[in-house]
Parts: structure tokens; sequence; C-alpha cells
């Protein structure tokens, strides 16, 4: 070996044991109970949103305005009685014997409420609450991270759990159940596993899929809840309450039924809708009727059918374009312009819940209900 290549070598070791020696005593600080690794991270998602009226992805362009709907108590919570109820036994259970709550794993359709949930979890045990997502917690690394600076009785938000790699899901176990995390140190023979313990806190996970999760990964949760679509008359509780705090009380109840309606079973859907119409109120139109709602509906895409323009070129294309034959997922996201895990979780739900259309793992296909739709509209 050359007298460069043996200096070069020497050189990358050293670096090596540097590296070797930082992570000993970052361990160490935080055995030590100094929390090292503690810094800000509260990490949202950031998924791809779709310019559709009707899509429940959470409104960005006005921050300010989605904590004022949001609900903050169970007490302000409407509907998922079942849920609530169940969770208000677990919190008064856990506030009495002064220990965190069970970890908690929210299930169902998208868009249902879950990390309002989670906030109001937060809020009724007085704990802080740290959110991430799968995005943001790719690497083991991340997720160490976060667990070694939480405090005691802190909670954890994951969203999207089910993507979660399997390296991750197993760092969970411990933490979930011993309070413990293992890190190994160095590689190959010379590489050694620390056992770091970790404060008691409470993991609150959310996942549209719950048969990708892991069963050891599901079986450490105390509580496993399924939230479903949100009836009309909860719906219209929601909408009468947000208009109500965007500062318009005193609409009549068809009016209200007519966005509950229009709701898709989604809270989100109506507290859309009550900032759209707050807006056509502010500048002069009225609101005050459900044939002005009506009106105000059919301006921004919205048909009586509570269909929006995406809905109508879906239809339109399995009924007129493919000839009501069977039609492979990918070949419809195509014609729509949209990726298929949207299609699958934004636009594919309230039509299949309606009866339109019907779809396999692979492909989709129109109905008789979609074909009279189709008809009706034209």
């Amino acid at each position: 070996m050359s007298k460069a290549r043996k200096e070069q070598c020497g050189k990358h070791a050293g670096e090596w044991g540097a590296k070797k020696m930082v992570l000993a005593e970052s361990i160490f600080r935080i055995q030590s109970g100094k929390d090292f690794f503690a810094h800000p991270m509260v990490i949202r998602s950031s998924q791809p949103s779709t310019a559709r009226i009707v899509s429940p992805k959470e409104d960005t362009k006005h921050p300010s305005d989605n904590p004022a709907l949001r609900p903050r108590s169970f007490d302000e919570y409407v509907g998922q009685s079942d849920v609530v109820g169940r969770l208000r036994v677990a919190t008064e259970s856990a506030r009495i014997r002064q220990t965190p709550l069970e970890h908690v794993l929210f299930y169902g359709p998208p868009w249902l409420g879950k990390t309002t949930l989670a906030n109001i979890l937060s809020h009724e045990m007085g704990a802080h609450l740290r959110q991430t997502s799968w995005p943001a917690c790719q690497k083991p690394s991340d997720l160490i991270s976060i667990l070694t600076g939480l405090k005691d009785g802190d909670m954890l938000f994951i969203d999207e759990m089910h993507r979660l790699p399997p390296a991750l899901e197993e760092i969970c176990y411990s933490a979930m159940e011993d309070r413990t995390i293992d890190i190994m140190i160095g590689s190959g023979t010379g590489a050694t596993s620390v056992t770091m313990n970790i404060a008691p806190f409470t993991l609150i996970g959310a996942t549209t899929r719950l048969s990708l999760l892991s069963g050891p990964l599901r079986d450490r949760f105390g509580n496993i809840l399924k939230l479903d679509l949100y009836d009309e008359e909860e719906l219209a509780r929601i909408a009468r309450r947000s208009m109500s705090l965007l500062g318009y009380d005193g609409l009549p109840n068809e009016a209200v039924s007519l966005i509950a309606r229009r709701g898709r079973g989604t809270p989100r859907i109506v507290n859309r809708y009550a900032k759209i119409l707050r807006d056509y109120a502010t500048v002069g139109r009225d609101i005050a009727s459900p044939e002005a709602i009506s009106s105000v509906f059919m301006e921004i895409g919205v048909d009586n059918e509570w269909l929006d323009q995406i809905d109508r070129t879906l239809l339109q294309a399995l009924s007129v374009t493919f000839a009501g034959r069977a039609v492979w997922v990918g070949t419809l996201a195509a014609y729509l312009g949209e990726e298929a895990e949207t299609l699958e979780d934004v636009i594919e739900p309230y039509l299949l819940k309606k009866g339109y259309m019907e779809r396999t793992p692979a492909w989709r296909r129109i109905t008789r209900a979609g074909e009279s739709i189709i008809r009706t509209l034209g």
C-alpha cells in the first residue's frame, strides 16, 4: 500500500473513531437524564392535494380559520359516539391512576377526525402532543430522535402509520411495551447494542389501512377504534356550529340540511362549504335560503346529485369512453390526469358509497345507478 493510501485510511479511521465517541457521549447524556436529542419537532404530512371543492384535504390557505372550527374537547366533538364514549372512560381512568393513557390506534376512511381526536386527547390529559407522519419519519434515526425527546406523559401522534418501514415498526415494539429502544454502535464484528430507557408516553396512531399494519404492532395498542362516516344529522350539527363560529347564526334548518347532504359524510367538507358560504356572504351574496345556497353550490361546480366535475368526468368515462367495460385503475387514473392513489382515496369512496361504481383491486366498472345518473345529468 502506498504512503498516500495509508495516510488516507488513517484519516478515515480517525474520523470514524471520533464519530463513535460523539455517539457514545450522546447515549451517556440521554441515559443520565439530559435531553440531548430534544428539539422542536412538530412535523405535518405533506400530501399531494387536489383542487376539488369537495376534496376533504385540509385548507391551508387560511390556517387561522382551521383551529376555530376544530373542536378542542369531547363536549364540543360531534359524532362517533361509541369512540368518544370509550375514550372518555380511558382518559378518566388514566387520570385517576395518574399514568399515561394506553396507546390508541384510529382507523377508518380518511379525513374523519383522527387528528382532531388526537388533539382532544392531549387536551383532556393535559399532555404535550408531538405530531409526525411517514414522509417525515422514514429512517430509524428519525424515530429515535423523536422518542428520546419525549417527556414524561407526552403523546406522539403518527399519521399514515401503515406506511412505516418494518425497521421503524420494530423500534415501536419495545418503545410501546418496555419503554426502551436499542441502538447499534459501529458495524461488523465490532458493533455494540446499547439499550436506552425513554420516558413513559402514549402513542396515537392513525391509518386508513389497518390490514397493512403488522400483527405485533397492532397488538401493542390498548385502544383500537374505528371511525365511520357521519350521518346527515351529525353533519347538520357540525354545519350549524361552524357557521355560528364564522359569525353567521340563524340559518334555516333547510339551508343547514342542504350543506350537510353535500358533505359526503365528512366534517372537513362541511367546514369547507361553511367557509365558502362565509366568503359569498362577505361580498354581499344572499346565503339565508336553501335556494340561494343551491345557487352557490352550482357556481362552485357541485350539482344537485352532490357530484363535482371530476366525479362526472369519471362516470362519463366509464359509461361512454370505455362503454361500460371494466377498466384498469392505471388507465382510468391516466385518463383523469390523477394519481392512482388520489383516485382510490379521494375520488372513488363517495361514488362507491352511493353505488355509482364498483371496483376490485385492479379494475373499475360503472353500475346501473351510475348509468342512470349519467343519463339524468345529460
